[in-house]
């Protein structure tokens, strides 16, 4: 989701999305979800961090909750980093419809979140 959201914000950036412990196909519930709001994440393809670490990266971000323990340094070049935690939605319990509305409530906190880190720390770097 933060990887859509951040290529929406500018179609200058260079993004790439991958986990520590990447699940075999990208969640339904995630595709879902985004789908309601215009974004078309289905083709994306899961990937796992050691595909990358040989990169270089302006900054590299870890977003869910146990992200920093369980990947606590990412060994390739990294300008700057960034930590912000989010409940994984893919663990809710309860109802479909609960678990989407947990979707739903993750997938607004990573929008607003990567947006405030565009406008604030990207954006301003690439106006100059």
């Amino acid at each position: 989701m933060a990887e859509a959201f951040l290529r929406s914000f500018d179609e200058r950036l260079d993004v790439v999305s991958a986990g520590t412990r990447p699940e075999k196909e990208t969640n339904p519930r995630a595709i879902a979800v985004m789908k309601e709001i215009g974004f078309d994440i289905s083709r994306t393809r899961t990937k796992s961090v050691e595909e990358f670490l040989s990169d270089k990266f302006d900054y590299v971000i870890t977003v869910c909750d146990d992200a920093r323990e369980t990947c606590p340094v990412f060994a390739g070049e990294v300008k700057f980093r960034r930590h912000y935690g989010f409940e994984d939605p893919a663990k809710a319990k309860g109802s479909e419809e609960e678990i989407l509305r947990i979707f739903r409530k993750i997938r607004d906190e990573i929008r607003e979140t990567f947006k405030n880190f565009y406008e604030k720390e990207i954006g301003p770097k690439l106006e100059t």
